[in-house]
């Protein structure tokens, strides 16, 4: 596959991917805005930004519906949902021909309800923020059963799962002081909204009560979403997709230089799959959730090294 088709299917999937963990936070707090909480309001949405990364162009201001308009439309803000919604279908565009009718229609579709003059004016942010978290649903599923599952389709699954590892390696060390700094602290009252809220922010609520039935624990909180092998929104999930994905890749593009690149996941995949939530407590659980960040960034950029910025010489030799 061409190393700028590759590189257009993988960013207009971590793109999408971004867009919808953006909306899902900011939802699940506008909601429990609603319920009591021992959780100042300024200490739960400065979480929110610690969640996305801390993103530099944005601060707290104490108005979190200024904050959420920000993080949903603001176009000088360049991780915005609209901006996301923008680079993805830019990406879908480079590669119209890779990708079938129906996607680019939903996307298309999307790019144009999320930058229609005055949106912010005409639908509330709520609304918004569920347009688009039901719009890249649906286009996950038009991908998964109108898209042939050969290479390109297996570079969407790399870029939709290594930003959902980031992703909620970043929300947990968000969560971190208020649930695994003191283990020993009884919680107060309306604490459980606030592990519930981390657990809608992954979409893990209900599945987790499956799991564990709502018996809400700090400890297994941090199981279910860091080492659950079969629920989507887990690290351990998303890092074995990861694995697979590339794993395909490699079969299908004979590249015989794929072994640092299959190393770096598999070192990854092997921690979270031999661990267990008692080896990782008895941790710094920050230090082991900032290693799983570095760990997909250097996976990201030994993919680029090996598809994307690669010489005409290294190409022919692999």
């Amino acid at each position: 596959m061409l190393s700028r088709v590759a590189d257009s299917l993988y960013w207009m999937s971590r793109y999408l991917e971004r867009a919808e963990h953006t909306a899902r936070l900011l939802d699940v707090n506008l909601n429990l805005m609603l319920d009591e909480s021992s959780t100042s309001s300024e200490h739960r949405w400065q979480r929110v930004l610690h969640a996305l990364g801390s993103p530099r162009d944005v601060e707290w201001n104490g108005d979190p519906y200024a904050l959420t308009r920000t993080l949903s439309h603001d176009l000088d803000h360049k991780a915005s949902i609209v901006n996301c919604i923008i680079a993805a279908r830019e990406n879908s565009r480079h590669v119209r021909e890779q990708i079938s009718t129906e996607q680019w229609q939903r996307l298309n579709s999307l790019y144009l309800q999320v930058t229609r003059p005055h949106i912010e004016a005409e639908i509330e942010s709520a609304e918004f923020l569920q347009l688009v978290m039901d719009s890249i649903h649906q286009f996950q599923g038009i991908t998964d059963s109108t898209m042939s599952h050969g290479e390109g389709w297996q570079f969407i699954q790399v870029g939709r799962f290594i930003e959902r590892a980031s992703a909620t390696a970043i929300l947990l060390e968000a969560y971190h002081e208020d649930l695994w700094v003191h283990p020993e602290r009884i919680p107060e009252g309306n604490e459980y909204l606030e592990w519930m809220g981390l657990l809608r922010s992954a979409t893990a609520f209900e599945a987790y009560c499956k799991v564990y039935t709502a018996d809400l624990t700090p400890d297994r909180v941090l199981e279910f979403l860091l080492l659950d092998p079969q629920f989507p929104h887990s690290l351990r999930f998303a890092i074995d997709s990861l694995q697979c994905a590339l794993e395909a890749i490699q079969s299908e593009s004979g590249k015989h230089r794929a072994e640092p690149l299959h190393r770096l996941a598999g070192r990854l995949h092997a921690m979270l799959s031999f661990s267990s939530i008692d080896d990782i407590l008895s941790q710094d659980v920050v230090s082991v959730l900032r290693n799983i960040q570095a760990q997909c960034r250097a996976i990201h950029n030994t993919i680029y090294e090996l598809y994307v910025d690669y010489s005409i010489q290294i190409a022919l030799a692999g």
